[in-house]
C-alpha cells in the first residue's frame, strides 16, 4: 500500500501536506518482508528515506513494526516467529534511536485480535489458517511483549501503543437464548490487551508494562447485530463510542487515542465531526484521551478490488501522482482540534 500510492518516495511531501493543516503526529509503517528479505541481514534502504523525511519535518511518527506483512520465509505460527520479530524490532529501534533524539512510538503488532480471526481462524490472508487463531494470537502476544521489552532495553525511553479494533456485538431480538454467548463474544476483544498486561496466560511474558497506551480502531461497521447487520446510530441497539471508549478505559487506566477511524468522501467530514464528539464527551467523562488518528490519511487502492477509495485528508488523482488537501475535511479538523483543545483545557 506504501508503494502503491508513492508514499515510500514521497513521504517528505506528504508529511509536510500534513503539517499545513496543522497534523504533526502520523503513523506510518516500517515494511518488515523488505528490510529482511534475507534471514539476518537488515536493509534499511526502503526505510530510512521515510525516516530521515519525518526528522526533516519534524513529524512525529508511531512506526508499525508488523502491520500484517511478514518476510516470505517467516510463518507467524511457526516457533521462531517470536525470536525473528523480537531482533527485527531491537534492530528498527537502535536505527531510530541513532538517527533521532525524539522519544520514539511504536506498535509493534497491529490488531493482534483481527490479525488471529482474519489469519488464523478464517484463513483470509497470510498465513491462511483455519481454527487456530487463539494459537495465533498467542503467538502475536508473545513476540508483541519480546519486542516491547527488546525495544527498552536500547530505547528506554520509547512509547508503545497497542492498537486494537473495539466492538459492539448486539444479541438477535430472535434468539435471546443467546445472549450470554454474545456478551463473551463481546467481550473477547479485551483479550489480547489482557494477555499483554500478564492479566491473561501470565506464560507469555507479559505484564503491566507491555501495556503502555490503548489504540482503539473503529469504524462504522464495527457494531452488528450476532450474526446479522451492522447497528448504526440512531439504532435501538446501537452503543455510543464514548461509552465503548469508557470500558476500555476503565479496565486498564491508561492514556488512549482512537488510533483508527475515517469515512469516504462526503462522508468523511461528518464522520469526524462525530467521532470529535464522541472523544470530547470521553474527555468530559474523565477519560485521558490523547488523539484521534484519521485512518488511511491519504487515498488509497482497495483492499478487495483495488478501486479509488476517496477516504483520506489527502486527495490523489487516479494514477496517485497529484497530492491536495481535500478542503472540506481541512476546515472539520481545524473546528474539531479547536473543541478538542476546549475540552481538554476548558
Amino acid at each position: 500500500m506504501i508503494r502503491a500510492t508513492q508514499h515510500d518516495t514521497r513521504a517528505a511531501e506528504d508529511y509536510q501536506l500534513l503539517a499545513e493543516v496543522g497534523i504533526r503526529t502520523v503513523r506510518d509503517g516500517l515494511r518488515w518482508h523488505l528490510v529482511e528479505a534475507t534471514p539476518g541481514h537488515y536493509d534499511w534502504s526502503s526505510f530510512l528515506p521515510m525516516l530521515k523525511a519525518a526528522e526533516a519535518t519534524k513529524t512525529q511518527v508511531i512506526w508499525d513494526l508488523c502491520h500484517w506483512g511478514v518476510p516470505d520465509d517467516v510463518d507467524p505460527l511457526a516457533s521462531n516467529f517470536v525470536g525473528r520479530f523480537e531482533q527485527f524490532a531491537a534492530a528498527a529501534a537502535t536505527l531510530i534511536r541513532d538517527h533521532s533524539d525524539e522519544t520514539p512510538f511504536f506498535c509493534p503488532i497491529n490488531e493482534i485480535s483481527f490479525w488471529s480471526l482474519m489469519g488464523g481462524q478464517r484463513g483470509h490472508f497470510y498465513p491462511y489458517a483455519k481454527r487456530r487463531g487463539g494459537e495465533l494470537k498467542r503467538r502475536l502476544v508473545e513476540a508483541s511483549v519480546a519486542a516491547t521489552k527488546a525495544i527498552r532495553t536500547v530505547a528506554p525511553k520509547a512509547r508503545f501503543v497497542q492498537c486494537e479494533p473495539i466492538i459492539h456485538i448486539s444479541p438477535s431480538y430472535s434468539h435471546p437464548e443467546l445472549a450470554d454467548a454474545v456478551r463473551a463474544y463481546t467481550l473477547a476483544q479485551f483479550e489480547s490487551w489482557d494477555m499483554l498486561c500478564g492479566r491473561l496466560a501470565p506464560e507469555l511474558g507479559g505484564d503491566e508494562s507491555c501495556l503502555d497506551i490503548i489504540g482503539c480502531n473503529y469504524y462504522w461497521n464495527n457494531q452488528w447485530v450476532h450474526r446479522s447487520h451492522a447497528t448504526p446510530i440512531g439504532h435501538l441497539q446501537h452503543r455510543s463510542l464514548h461509552r465503548m471508549l469508557m470500558d476500555v478505559y476503565e479496565r486498564y487506566k491508561r492514556p488512549v487515542i482512537i488510533s483508527e477511524t475515517g469515512a469516504e468522501s462526503e462522508s468523511g467530514p461528518g464522520w469526524m465531526g462525530l467521532i470529535c464528539t464522541e472523544a470530547r464527551l470521553a474527555i468530559h467523562n474523565g477519560i485521558d484521551l490523547r488523539g484521534v488518528c484519521i485512518y488511511p490519511v491519504m487515498d488509497y487502492p482497495g483492499w478487495d478490488n483495488n478501486r479509488h477509495c476517496p477516504c483520506g485528508l489527502i486527495a490523489v488523482d487516479e494514477d496517485w501522482s497529484a497530492r491536495t488537501i481535500r478542503a472540506d475535511l481541512a476546515w472539520e479538523l481545524k473546528w474539531q482540534s479547536r473543541l478538542l483543545a476546549e475540552a481538554q483545557h476548558p
